[in-house]
């Protein structure tokens, strides 16, 4: 691809790091994040086709041409153009907060029609009824109906209703009739409040995914919103936790992705751009390799060419042209024997093995088998004996060997005289 070819070496490498971390990430995230789709989520949203969702709810209430929809803002801006042709459904809603309650109320007085589930959906109606059960039911109970059996009464007149009562009521009110019952207990009460219209259910359990098609569910629901006909319909999705304003759209896994995402990203425009755009200046000039350095190089270069013997053969000569020159002798070819027997004259008390280790550094000199350890060993030995040779000749021995010279110089001409 052109993209790559014209991209450096580095810019390529680093697009494809940043390239496999984003799949990487993305399959991170689709596999840790939980499912909101699955059948484990109570929660009755509509935008949920799990089994306790409300979204086959919703979809049919939009096929029967009722005119609905999803209300996510802040109750109290519905709560201020309410009127009587409104309707407002709270499946399993979850707030404590004044002001939504207040916001419930207003609508209801100002001749509102409210729909609410659960215990905490009777919290916040204008009564405050609702109340936990006493015996818990975990299994679908069928609702047994309270009201009288007339058209005028709808909702006792619904037909079979199964629901699993999550909640009941206080029967204190005797404006607040009972419409179904399971085992005793209230599970769906209606009463009229100001010029509005309360109507509760003990849970949300007929508008659910899995339930609404159950015997007449789906006839509880229709009679609970009233007639279709001059009303506008809400189903709110602003007390589920989840959106309570516009702002709240961009809350939830993906605002955190871009929390972390951007700080990343910024750092990688930063560190790219300033790597082009930095100032340019000449590179340092290389520094000069200490004397380790030059001899572990120059070890090395002996390793590694086997030239074992050559090291020795150099130092070979080097050691016989510093020992001539402290016995007197000017630089001449000569053997080991040779020079041992002239180092040895000139120093009589040199070491006992100055014959042997010359002999041996000669032959290792023109040798080609020689091992580096041994060849290490007679370089360090001609070594040793050259400092003890210059020791030997110091400034000491010197004199000594000065007063030597004029006593015989001195005596030649007594004897001459004798």
């Amino acid at each position: 691809m052109k993209i790559f070819s014209s991209l450096d070496a580095k810019d390529r490498k680093l697009l494809l790091w940043c390239v496999g971390i984003a799949l990487v990430l993305a399959v991170a995230t689709g596999f840790l994040l939980p499912t909101v789709n699955d059948n484990d989520n109570p929660l009755p949203s509509t935008y949920l086709a799990g089994q306790h969702g409300a979204r086959a709810a919703y979809e049919t209430l939009l096929r029967s041409n009722y005119q609905i929809e999803r209300w996510e803002r802040p109750l109290s801006e519905l709560a201020a153009t309410a009127g009587p042709e409104t309707v407002v459904i709270f499946a399993q809603p979850f707030s404590r907060d004044p002001e939504d309650i207040k916001a419930v109320r207003k609508i209801v007085e100002r001749g509102g029609r409210v729909l609410s589930t659960g215990f905490w959906g009777g919290y916040i109606l204008p009564a405050e009824a609702s109340a936990t059960p006493s015996e818990f039911h975990f299994a679908a109970c069928k609702l047994e109906p309270e009201g009288l059996d007339t058209k005028a009464d709808a909702l006792a007149n619904s037909g079979e209703v199964w629901m699993v009562p999550q909640a009941t009521w206080d029967e204190d009110n005797p404006a607040q009739r009972v419409e179904y019952s399971c085992a005793n207990h209230p599970a769906v009460v209606e009463y009229d409040w100001s010029k509005g219209h309360v109507v509760w259910w003990a849970s949300s359990t007929p508008l659910e995914n899995g339930s609404l098609g159950r015997a007449h569910n789906l006839d509880l629901l229709l009679a609970s919103l009233g007639p279709r006909a001059g009303h506008r319909f809400y189903w709110d999705e602003s007390l589920h936790g989840e959106i309570r304003s516009t702002f709240s759209y961009a809350s939830g896994p993906s605002w955190t992705l871009l929390w972390i995402g951007l700080p990343v990203l910024a750092l990688l425009v930063v560190f790219s751009f300033s790597r082009r755009s930095g100032p340019l200046r000449e590179l340092p000039p290389p520094a000069r390799a200490t004397p380790i350095e030059f001899l572990e190089a120059l070890g090395s270069l002996y390793r590694k060419a086997g030239a074992a013997s050559t090291a020795v053969s150099i130092a070979w000569e080097r050691f016989r042209r510093h020992s001539l020159r402290l016995c007197g002798h000017g630089a001449s070819k000569m053997g080991a024997a040779e020079l041992a027997a002239v180092i040895r004259r000139r120093f009589p008390r040199a070491d006992a093995n100055l014959e042997a280790d010359l002999t041996a550094c000669e032959d290792a000199a023109w040798g080609e088998t020689v091992n580096p350890h041994q060849a290490l060993k007679l370089i360090q030995a001609l070594h040793g004996h050259y400092e003890k040779l210059k020791d030997a000749a110091g400034p000491g021995s010197q004199r000594g060997s000065q007063a030597a010279q004029s006593e015989k110089i001195q005596s030649k001409p007594q004897e001459g005289a004798l």
